[in-house]
């Protein structure tokens, strides 16, 4: 995988440093994190990387398509990589699970958006807050 960051990198006129492999290698360990989260991670690696370091390399990696990010609470932006199909986040407001579900789900809300109002619509920024099925079988046995 490292040898397509390095393409991916150089393409766009940058390359591979320790701080963005260490960055990129926490991204795919932790699939959806926070900035907060990746720090945290690549401490255990390079305990000098800071949180602003953190931010300038995921600023890189998201403008040469590595990283993304979707807006999951109210807090720091969550970051994932584009490796993984287009998806939508599914919050869980009770036990703050965060899990996927893939964005073909959206089809017809899409085509609806785009015919009604002539709106294109980025589904990997979209985060649909609820209850995940096992807080609602929780709440069903109170």
């Amino acid at each position: 995988m490292a040898r397509d960051w390095n393409d991916v990198l150089r393409d766009h006129g940058f390359r591979i440093t320790p701080q963005r492999q260490l960055v990129l290698e926490a991204v795919n360990s932790l699939g959806h994190a926070t900035p907060e989260a990746l720090l945290t991670e690549v401490q255990k690696t390079a305990s000098a990387v800071n949180l602003s370091t953190i931010y300038r390399t995921l600023e890189v990696l998201e403008q040469v398509g590595l990283v993304t990010h979707a807006h999951i609470g109210h807090g720091a932006p969550t970051y994932h990589s584009v490796d993984d199909e287009a998806h939508i986040h599914l919050v869980c407001d009770t036990c703050s699970v965060v899990t996927s579900i893939h964005a073909d789900v959206a089809e017809v809300f899409v085509r609806l958006l785009r015919e009604k109002a002539g709106f294109e619509t980025d589904v990997a920024h979209v985060s649909v807050h609820g209850q995940c099925a096992t807080c609602v079988d929780r709440q069903k046995l109170l």
